[in-house]
């Protein structure tokens, strides 16, 4: 071998490691000699070969981490982490556990598996301390349990051990989940076969361990804030449904209903449409609260409410007015329709019996209705009038029907 053929080994040699340098693996070694500078040649070869690896894996890392990234809400996250991470740690099963705020409970979230019969499911919970766990969270590293039936043997009173072995797991990977230097659960990688881990799977999760706890504990956090969210929307709507609600038979209260009909004027005036309202009243409802009770006039009141409810259109508005009145507001009407739709009403109601007690009594209404076909120079008060003295003749010329006026 000439000097000059060994000068060209080497100036081969230093353009494949300023190639690696930059990444690149597609260049070709010279033909290995059995003497130093080959042995030489070899070693970088190795080296190209683990760093392709390596370069490779880094890849797939922070693929993984852009997609896992992707996910809002905890189980989104964890769901991601399922479907991403089978080509660089193995398993057929992964849970998460979750440590309460005094890192002395874990308490299963989330589990996923390739086969049925989970035996720890969400919301299983076991004490941290003097466990494995513990130890898992001083080390700060995944525990590898290549013999899972080995371990149980040797750990009898297990309780956790004991259930993933009767899934048929064989084999772990625990790894804590450690966000910005606070504990906050484990993720377990299982697999039904033996000696299934090793040190280069504690490496890949440490590689991405603190970005993937930070990203679990953002999402838990993200997902405790939007469920508390959730809570106070619903507490809205039941202070609002309380404040507008009438108690007893969930139609509108007085003050709502006055409402409606004030925005249904409004909204008349503007399109200079007719508007009309319909006042009802419970025919008799005194001798009914004296004869079967008040308890009884409650049932009578809530089931009238609802067949007047059921009998109006989605555009419609019907209020509890006071004691056994009600009042409602017809988004669109004339004086035909209205009528009829009262009429509807009244038959609706005495239709069939309602219940009262241990007994069901027949309840009829009568009801007056107002139709205001010039709404320009008229009030709410003067509507409400209007129907009420509608109302009023219907009583006086016997009860159990209907009177109409226009105004």
């Amino acid at each position: 071998m000439t000097a000059k053929d060994v000068s060209a080994r080497i100036t081969a040699y230093k353009t494949a490691v300023r190639a690696m340098r930059e990444g690149r693996f597609d260049w070709e070694m010279p033909d290995a000699v059995g003497d130093e500078v080959g042995k030489l040649g070899e070693e970088l070869s190795l080296l190209a070969k683990a760093l392709e690896r390596k370069f490779d894996e880094i890849g797939k890392l922070q693929q993984i981490a852009e997609e896992v990234s992707a996910g809002l809400f905890l189980d989104d996250v964890l769901s991601r982490v399922y479907a991403t991470f089978r080509p660089l740690i193995p398993f057929d099963r992964i849970g998460c556990a979750l440590l309460s705020d005094d890192c002395r409970t874990a308490t299963a979230h989330w589990v996923k598996s390739d086969r049925p019969g989970q035996k720890i499911g969400r919301g299983y919970s076991a004490p941290v301390a003097a466990s494995s766990l513990q130890q898992v969270l001083e080390t700060g590293r995944p525990r590898i349990l290549n013999d899972l039936e080995a371990y149980l043997a040797e750990h009898p009173d297990s309780v956790s051990t004991r259930l993933i072995v009767a899934e048929g797991v064989r084999s772990s990977l625990t790894c804590p989940l450690i966000a910005l230097g606070k504990p906050v659960g484990f993720l377990f990688f299982s697999s039904r076969e033996k000696n299934t881990y090793r040190n280069m799977h504690q490496g890949i999760f440490l590689h991405i361990a603190g970005q993937l706890s930070a990203l679990i504990e953002k999402s838990r956090l993200y997902q405790q804030l939007f469920e508390l969210n959730q809570r106070l929307l619903l507490a809205e709507r039941e202070l609002k449904q309380q404040a507008t609600h009438d108690a007893l038979t969930g139609v509108f209260n007085r003050g709502a209903i006055n409402e409606m009909l004030q925005s249904e004027l409004a909204r008349a005036q503007r399109s200079e449409r007719a508007l009309g309202v319909i006042m009802v009243d419970v025919d008799n409802f005194k001798q009914v609260n004296d004869s079967q009770g008040h308890l009884a006039g409650d049932h009578a009141l809530r089931a009238v409410a609802a067949r007047l409810r059921s009998g109006l259109r989605g555009y419609d508005h019907i209020g509890r007015f006071g004691g056994e009145e009600f009042l409602i507001v017809l988004g669109e009407a004339n004086f035909k329709s209205a009528s009829e739709t009262a009429e509807r009403l009244r038959l609706a109601v005495s239709a069939e019996p309602v219940p009262c007690g241990d007994r069901r009594v027949t309840v009829t209404i009568s009801a007056g209705v107002a139709v205001v076909e010039q709404t320009a120079a008229i009030n709410l008060d003067q509507i409400i009038a209007a129907a009420d003295e509608a109302l009023y003749e219907a009583k006086r010329h016997g009860r159990n029907r209907v009177a109409a006026r226009r105004i």
